[in-house]
């Protein structure tokens, strides 16, 4: 079993990410490529495929929502994310189990005298709403019922989408509503895709990888012995730490020399959130620095060299906008620059009505 470095499997990740070249690729081909993207925040899949996708304009996101060719679901981890129609139809069912076990996490005892069969059947004909009016209604439905727990428990075991709006700047109002996932679609979502088909689309986004980074990614258990059953039809390798790596024979596995230009990823970007080791793309020193917070925020980041050497944010006010960078290090001259070119299009991408943009080291 040959072995893999560690710039080697950051460039091969990169490489699937799309973060090595932008890629001449549409919206929702891109977004199936990424193996989905996490949408707990309506803006940042917008950010994530401008640094992927050549000539990506807001656009072309919001109107394959509005086409429903994409959805904002909840999938994987039990979080919200961008998928296509069709990557959702065929995974949703796939996660239940991981729905189930998170509901018993978070809800057990409130519960306990809950008829789940008869509490989706309920909440079926209130959407489209929000979450918020949702519950009151079910509140006066069933008063002796915890409404956060009702909550927790339509949003785990009805498949729903939530509805894209085509005058909003990043394509969903921030209390969006949510619809029946089968009535906005057009089509039952209910057959399961095989988890060996999941795993190996997992590899083609962000391989090679371990076991325990698919069971990170999708929030599944079983993880070992799903890839042994898949032994047979993938190649293997051994990271520097000794853990055995699987991967797609025909996946791309750049030389570890190949070039990794200064890139920008918004917040929650699954780039940083998909494996159960993250030193691939965020030195072991930094990984606390990117999530500052107990909250779980997974602060936006930028690439130098493939890896992250920085947090960024914006400060906008009276038609001025400016990216703020927040090095972890001092950012070697070689690369300063190109970090101080690209922040300069993503703050026009993001503040495209601002008068003045700028940017600035902190």
């Amino acid at each position: 079993m040959s072995s893999v470095s560690l710039r080697a499997l950051n460039r091969a990740t990169l490489a699937r990410q799309l973060l090595l070249e932008r890629a001449k690729i549409a919206a929702v081909k891109a977004v199936e490529q990424l193996g989905g993207m996490q949408a707990q925040l309506a803006r940042p899949p917008y950010i994530g495929l401008w640094s992927r996708v050549a000539d990506f304009e807001r656009e072309q996101l919001t109107k394959a929502a509005m086409k429903r060719q994409l959805v904002r679901a909840t999938t994987m981890r039990g979080t919200l994310h961008l998928l296509s129609a069709k990557d959702y139809v065929a995974w949703r069912s796939t996660f239940q189990p991981m729905f189930d076990r998170v509901t018993l996490d978070n809800a057990a005892e409130k519960m306990a005298n809950i008829d789940i069969q008869r509490l989706v059947a309920d909440a079926r004909r209130f959407f489209p709403c929000t979450f918020d009016t949702l519950r009151k209604q079910l509140v006066e439905l069933h008063p002796g019922w915890d409404d956060r727990a009702m909550g927790l428990i339509v949003r785990m075991y009805l498949p729903l989408v939530q509805v894209p709006s085509a005058d909003m700047p990043w394509g969903w109002h921030g209390t969006a509503d949510f619809e029946v996932a089968e009535t906005w679609l057009g089509k039952p979502v209910t057959k399961a895709a095989a988890l060996s088909a999941l795993a190996q689309r997992f590899l083609a986004a962000f391989g090679p990888a371990t076991a325990a980074d698919f069971q990170t990614w999708s929030g599944l258990t079983g993880g070992k012995e799903i890839f042994e059953k898949l032994r047979p039809k993938l190649n293997t390798f051994r990271d520097p730490k000794g853990r055995e790596l699987f991967d797609l024979p025909k996946a791309p596995r750049p030389r570890e020399e190949t070039n990794a230009p200064v890139r920008f990823l918004p917040d929650y970007d699954n780039l940083l959130l998909a494996h159960a080791d993250r030193s691939r793309v965020i030195p072991d020193e930094y990984r606390g620095r990117i999530t500052p917070s107990k909250n779980l925020r997974v602060l936006p980041v930028f690439l130098v060299d493939g890896f992250v050497a920085g947090t960024w944010d914006v400060e906008a006010k009276k038609g001025t906008a400016t990216l703020l960078l927040h090095p972890f290090a001092p950012v070697p001259k070689l690369y300063k620059r190109e970090v101080e070119e690209e922040a300069d299009r993503l703050i026009r991408f993001i503040e495209e009505g601002a008068e003045r943009v700028s940017v600035r080291w902190q």
